[in-house]
């Protein structure tokens, strides 16, 4: 998969200088003297010594170049010190911000960075502790960084989306790529030894990881998913600490700030880690849900994630069917009141739910579930009313109402009922008639006493209407009384 994607970049020649034999002293004295005068670029009182020195150092950094020459042009036994070399002049860093800047210098050090990832994903190398250091090293040079993410509020009111905005494309991708690139195979090469690997991947670097999971780049965002994923697979000891961290970066979300772009990454990492959790579900697992997973419906932007999350809830149903009765609750608790797009999604979630919902879990839900879908279908919104009537024309969603049909239809019949005689939109009207007389002929007696207990309270109905007008004419007529007085 590596190599599928290397062939996909681009990769622009450089002739090399024709030194390849300087002493590996003079090439690491370059290497640091390069790295401190342009990898400082946020001090600003140094800014005119980099000014100065960058164009000292032009030609140092040419004779570097030239004293690093390619993987196959040196004997095997010289491989392990090329690549640390190759390792610290990818240290080095740019302003990527200013396109007409250093543009040999980061072609050089993009196809240096070609390279590593061909080198290591090739030669089958079991990487020593020095080298495994270095490399975290370069990796952590080049990837972590400060950002200010664009505010989700300008673009997002009630969960619709108002502008489609681009999203903010980091200029220096070309490079952070690869790097990227080559992180990843140095975590999924079966080379790499964990026992080695792990003091360095460490807690410390997987939170600096998940800090970029709020990056505004899209690409950047998904290498990500993949890179933790992949830790989460090979590197037990840290499984917990990662679930944990990932906790808290979704309670800030929905408690404090409700703004992150990687909401929907990070909840599919999670999607394939529950699928993975052993049975009996832990009660960490359960609380994880009840105070993380489920409250995650409550911010205006669920409809960036709600896939994802939907997913989540799914496969927890699956792994423990009585959890069913805590996720309807939760959906009705945060239901949303004036958002119908929202209601959309959340019937949507509703549907897959039930699904997964065995009979008697049902039967503990239903009353509060079918008074929840009653207001649905008689919501004036078309789309939410046509979301509630697919949800009830759901084969398996059909067979639990059947079997519960004595308590449900006296929920329901009076919504379908009005959809038959007042709804406004065409679709909706069609479909609650295909509904009504399934249930029809499924149970007419049933049916007709429902309905004439209905319009027996539409007539009831009436006379109380008639009476409050003829209150409110009576209270008009005496308050006209006094205003002649």
């Amino acid at each position: 998969m590596l190599k599928q994607i290397l062939n996909k970049i681009p990769r622009k020649h450089l002739k090399s200088g024709k030194d390849h034999n300087l002493p590996s002293s003079a090439v690491d004295e370059v290497i640091s003297a390069s790295h401190s005068v342009l990898s400082n670029r946020n001090n600003p009182k140094d800014e005119f010594f980099r000014d100065k020195k960058s164009k000292e150092y032009e030609n140092s950094f040419t004779v570097l170049y030239g004293s690093l020459p390619s993987f196959i042009e040196v004997h095997s036994s010289e491989k392990r010190n090329l690549f640390l070399r190759k390792l610290k002049f990818c240290c080095i860093l740019y302003d990527f911000n200013d396109p007409t800047k250093n543009l040999r210098e980061k072609e050089i050090k993009r196809n240096t960075l070609l390279e590593l990832v061909e080198y290591a994903t090739s030669a089958n190398v079991k990487l020593t502790e020095l080298e495994f250091q270095e490399v975290v090293s370069m990796v952590s040079m080049n990837i972590f960084r400060e950002f200010t993410p664009q505010p989700r509020e300008n673009k997002i009111l009630d969960g619709l989306e108002l502008e489609k905005d681009e999203p903010a494309m980091d200029p220096a991708w070309p490079h952070l790529q690869i790097v990227y690139e080559f992180l990843l195979s140095m975590v999924v090469l079966p080379e790499t030894d964990v026992k080695v690997a792990k003091g360095y991947i460490d807690k410390s670097f997987v939170l600096k990881l998940l800090d970029l999971f709020d990056s505004e780049d899209p690409r950047e965002r998904e290498y990500l998913k993949t890179i933790l994923h992949s830790i989460y697979a090979k590197f037990m000891v840290l499984r917990p600490f990662i679930r944990v961290a990932i906790n808290n970066i979704f309670c800030r979300f929905i408690f404090e700030t409700e703004k992150h772009n990687g909401v929907a990454e990070l909840l599919e990492i999670l999607g394939s880690i529950i699928n993975g959790f052993a049975l009996p579900l832990r009660d960490k697992h359960k609380l994880f849900l009840q105070r993380t997973l489920i409250p995650l419906h409550k911010p205006k932007s669920v409809a960036m994630y709600h896939q994802q999350l939907s997913y989540c809830m799914v496969q927890f149903l699956e792994k423990d069917c009585k959890l069913a009765d805590m996720v309807t609750r939760g959906l009705l608790k945060y239901w949303p009141v004036t958002n119908s797009s929202k209601e959309v999604l959340f019937l949507k979630e509703l549907e897959e739910v039930l699904k997964a919902t065995m009979p008697t879990e049902f039967k503990c839900i239903m009353v509060p579930l079918f008074h929840q879908i009653s207001c649905c279908l008689n919501s004036l919104h078309f789309q939410v009313a046509e979301r509630a009537l697919f949800l009830l024309n759901n084969y398996r969603i059909e067979k639990l109402i059947i079997e519960n049909r004595v308590v449900i239809l006296p929920i329901i019949f009076p919504a379908l009922e009005k959809n038959s005689r007042y709804h406004w939109h065409q679709a909706v009207h069609g479909l609650t008639l295909s509904i009504r007389k399934f249930f029809y002929d499924l149970h007419p007696d049933l049916v007709k006493l429902y309905l004439l207990k209905f319009r027996q309270d539409e007539s009831n109905k009436e006379e109380i209407k008639e009476k409050r007008e003829i209150t409110w004419k009576q209270i008009e007529k005496l308050a006209a009384e006094r205003a002649t007085k």
